[in-house]
């Protein structure tokens, strides 16, 4: 089979590196792919912006692409499912319809509320005034969120009255996430774990995949801005089976039942954001329509099921009955980013360190990079790779990551040296 891929994350490479491990792959495309994938030996780039719909839709049929799984939510938003799907192309991934669960934070929210699905209290603005208005009157810390889709950046937690007018602002008037804080939610602010569930739906079966848990925050000991995420680890061990049944029936059960009375028939990765209270209480915090970056790749590594088998099955809506298959071991992933990062990035600079090889239980995955043109692997962004191992325990893990984290630099790098910390602690 020949597989094309959509995306240039560490996501995208995560999934390519996966999929070509399975005996149905003949040839994986990625378009357009990074410098990590570049390096695969059996991964090939294909310089086309995930935006550019028309030449995906091209590309797929003049090579006779079997299957396009798409890692990206901006090709989603674009409804790059109903083009291809238009014209005969086999594609994994929700329609631009499915879609608006992750693209509008108010259409997602007003679906939980609508299926009584446990979530924050809300508000919702589309001017400035009566948002500034309505936050001079309520109590802080208070979650501001942007309804538009913001690469992971457009949710701010503020603990001043003070603060949550400058975030409004900055928001709406200054426009920092230009049409995506068109409208904005304000939401209480609830204390927990957050955890991210995903899974494969194939229209009707909800197939679990695992739990991780991201660390959104830039900073040490979860503080400083919101990021994509600076690290994660799998699976959740605080996550009980009591926990794990609750969220069965009171998060997914009702949201496949949402989705078949809006007449959502939705085909792909389905991530659930959850807040877990200390008394094992889960609120859902966001959805988001494909993979998580960077719990893709502490999730993928522990895979030990052939996952383009399974995507096949879902494509065909043939999960039923069907199970994975994982590594005994713990995962664990650090991101490497721009210092400046989220609010600034230097591109362009010499990746020193970098391993030519790496032992079986550790992958570096690009997010960021390109091979320029005198063969040097190169910085184009903000998060830049992510260094995810196994071990027999996080301890071992993280050991497995930090023996690689003090190899890779750049002029420009850094990394947080507490990914895991809660459960480290424990």
């Amino acid at each position: 089979m020949k597989i094309l891929i959509i995306g240039n994350g560490g996501r995208e490479h995560a999934l390519a590196w996966k999929i070509q491990q399975s005996y149905l792959a003949k040839k994986v495309f990625i378009a357009p792919g990074n410098g990590g994938t570049q390096l695969e030996k059996k991964i090939f780039n294909i310089d086309i912006p995930v935006t550019n719909i028309n030449a995906l839709v091209m590309f797929a049929k003049r090579e006779k692409i079997h299957l396009t799984i798409v890692g990206s939510e901006i090709p989603l938003n674009m409804g790059i499912v109903d083009a291809f799907v238009k014209h005969g192309l086999k594609i994994f991934g929700p329609t631009k319809k499915a879609a608006q669960l992750e693209s509008s934070k108010l259409f997602g929210k007003k679906f939980l509320l609508k299926y009584k699905i446990p979530t924050a209290r809300y508000k919702f603005f589309d001017e400035p005034k009566s948002a500034i208005n309505f936050v001079e009157k309520i109590r802080c810390p208070i979650v501001i969120k942007v309804d538009g889709l913001a690469a992971g950046k457009g949710v701010m937690i503020v603990h001043s009255i003070h603060e949550a007018k400058n975030t409004i602002e900055k928001i709406m008037v200054h426009k920092i996430f230009g049409n995506a804080g068109k409208i904005i939610l304000i939401e209480e602010f609830i204390l927990g774990e957050e955890v991210s569930f995903i899974g494969i739906i194939d229209g009707k079966v909800f197939l679990p995949v695992a739990m991780s848990q991201d660390h959104k925050r830039i900073g040490e000991n979860d503080s400083g801005a919101n990021t994509g995420g600076m690290g994660a680890y799998s699976p959740v061990p605080f996550v009980t089976k009591k926990i794990y049944k609750n969220i069965i029936k009171n998060i997914l059960t009702p949201t496949l039942k949402g989705l078949r009375k809006e007449k959502i028939f939705y085909t792909g990765f389905l991530y659930i954001g959850l807040m877990i209270n200390k008394f094992g209480y889960s609120k859902v915090v966001e959805f988001n329509c494909r993979l998580g970056d960077p719990e893709t790749q502490v999730i993928l590594i522990r895979l030990r099921s052939d996952l383009l088998k399974i995507l096949i099955e879902a494509i065909n809506h043939n999960l039923y009955q069907k199970f994975l298959v994982w590594n005994y071991k713990v995962a664990i992933c650090t991101i490497i980013a721009s210092r400046d990062y989220p609010n600034k990035v230097h591109v362009g600079e010499i990746i020193q360190g970098y391993p030519q090889k790496t032992p079986n239980d550790i992958k570096i995955f690009h997010s960021s990079t390109m091979i320029n043109k005198k063969n040097l692997l190169v910085t184009t962004g903000g998060r830049v790779l992510c260094v995810t191992a196994l071990g027999k325990n996080i301890i071992i893990a993280k050991k497995n990551v930090d023996i690689f984290l003090k190899k890779i630099y750049w002029e420009n790098s850094f990394f947080r040296r507490d990914i895991g910390f809660r459960i480290i602690k424990n």
